[in-house]
This record gives structure tokens, sequence and C-alpha cells, in this order.
């Protein structure tokens, strides 16, 4: 009886196995509204933009053309002034991403590990709490900090310790601090779920074998925490590359990225063919640095991914 039963048992795995997934076809009606919402509103005005950067710049005209130039590209890589911005776009945006993983990681590591519930939901507070104002209202805030007169400068000035007032925005550090205040919660929130999964088990298991607490955290933690790590900085590079309205604010229109670049082409000139040129530019350059930064993750950390 039994082996009978085992065999039963062996025969149900066995049909289980070769069922597959989904069992039913209905099952991908699920997946219906999501398809239909990325189609309508990613891939076919992506597809457009694509259609139209390969037609004539022409001021104020949005139709497409039949004729297909390559104009637009070739003005935006052989003029010093857009491929100076796609670099500086990608510096400006790595560097982001890497202050905010130095700042974000040690304060999802603290609320991942925070077992006291009122405060880790106090911290979780704290942070979800910066991502509900709006984005302008964020910005102006950094500018009465961040000015000339702001109140950085008025109390350097007020104690002595400086005679003229510092340049803390309009540059690139008002970009790059304006960047990371929007995109650090993204991070904060990306480590958490990563590092709470991580068992306790093992780095008392790394400990009792001799490891400190620093081992212990580089050997076991860290290596375990890089996919949220992967996840938390892909998300960054992509908010902060795309960001338009931190660098026209705290950028004061000088340091000029391609977001910059769209926005003059296509609302202040009204050159949709060369603005969306550019933006064809901007999101080719993002899917590679995307995969060049994921080839380097996956080689430092053994392919997992």
């Amino acid at each position: 009886m039994a082996i009978a039963g085992a065999e039963g048992d062996v025969k149900i795995g066995k049909r289980a196995a070769r069922s597959g997934f989904p069992p039913s076809p209905r099952m991908w009606w699920l997946v219906l509204p999501a398809a239909a919402v990325f189609v309508v509103f990613f891939v076919i005005p992506v597809a457009s933009l694509f259609g139209l950067s390969f037609n004539k710049s022409v001021a104020g005209v949005i139709a497409y053309s039949s004729e297909l130039t390559f104009d637009n590209f070739v003005r935006i890589f052989t003029r010093a002034t857009y491929y100076e911005a796609i670099l500086r776009s990608i510096w400006v945006s790595a560097i982001v991403s890497v202050v905010s993983l130095l700042f974000g990681y040690p304060l999802a590591y603290v609320i991942a590990k925070t077992t006291n519930p009122g405060r880790n939901t106090l911290l979780m507070i704290l942070v979800l709490s910066a991502m509900q104002l709006d984005m302008v209202i964020r910005m102006f805030g950094l500018m009465v900090l961040f000015g000339d007169n702001g109140l950085i400068n008025g109390f350097l000035l007020y104690t002595g310790l400086i005679s003229n007032p510092v340049p803390l925005m309009y540059n690139t550090f008002g970009v790059i601090v304006g960047l990371v205040q929007i995109t650090l919660p993204f991070m904060v929130l990306s480590l958490i779920g990563i590092i709470k999964a991580i068992h306790p088990s093992l780095e008392e298991a790394a400990r009792s074998l001799g490891a400190s607490r620093r081992q212990a955290f580089f050997s076991i933690v860290l290596p375990l925490s890089m996919p949220g790590i992967l996840a938390g900085t892909l998300l960054v590079f992509a908010l902060s590359i795309s960001s338009y309205v931190v660098p026209a604010l705290m950028g004061g229109w000088k340091v000029i990225v391609l977001p910059i670049h769209i926005y003059q082409q296509i609302a202040e000139v009204g050159r949709w063919q060369f603005g969306a040129a550019i933006a064809v530019v901007l999101f080719i350059t993002s899917i590679i640095a995307v995969a060049i930064y994921h080839q380097a993750a996956a080689r430092t950390s053994g392919g997992r991914i």
C-alpha cells in the first residue's frame, strides 16, 4: 500500500510538472489591462517620437512626412553643445546614483533592522513623507536654503565664517543635491525589502565562526542585498537622467542636460522633429548606460542579479 501511494504521488507530481504555468489560458486575460496601458501610453508615443525624429526639422510642424533624413542626428553629434549635454547627463546621473546609495543604504539598513513597530512606522513615515510634496515645491524649498540670500549663506555670513555667499545653486552641485533629495526615497524603498529578507541567522552563523560585525556585514549582508542595490541604482539613474524640473530650477538654465534641450526645441522653438531626435538619443543613451551597468553589476556580484 505504501509503495502504491508513493507511485501515485510520483504520478501526480509528474502530471503537475507537465501542466506548466499558467494552468489555464484564461489567466492571460489578466495581463491585457496592463499590456494595453503599456502599449497606448509607452509603445505608441515612443514609436511616434522615433518616426518624427527622421523627418526634416520645420518649426511649428508636427505632421509626419514620407521624406526621411538623418540631419537631426547628424546635428546632435556634430555640435559640441549637444554631445556635451549627453555626457553631462550621464555623469551627473551616475554621481546622483552613487550619492543616493551611500546615503540611502544606512537608512534602509536601520529601518530594516528596527524591530520596534512604532519606531519602524515612524521611520517609514519620515521616508514616505518626502514623496508626498510636489517636486516643484520641494525644489523651491531647497532654493530658499541654498540661495545667495538663503538660510545657509545667511547663517554663515552672520557667524563670520564667510565674507561672500557660497554658490550652492545655479551650478552642477545644486543640481546633484536636488536630484539626490528627489530620488533618495526611491533608493531607500528599493533596499528595505531586500535587507529585511536576509535572515538574521546568516549573520549569527558568521559571528559564531569568528567574524566581526563588520566582516559579517561585508561578507553576508552586502552581497545578499546586491539585487536591491542594483534595482535602486537603476531607478535613481533613470529618474535623474530624464529629470527636467531639477536642472531647470536648481541649475538656473546653466547646467544644460538633454531634457533641457528637448524643452527648448519643442516648447520654445517649436522644432518637434529635432526635439524628438534629442529624445530618441536620450532614450537610447539611457538603455545603453543601463545595459552596461547591468553587465558590470552581474560580473561583480557573480551573476546574482
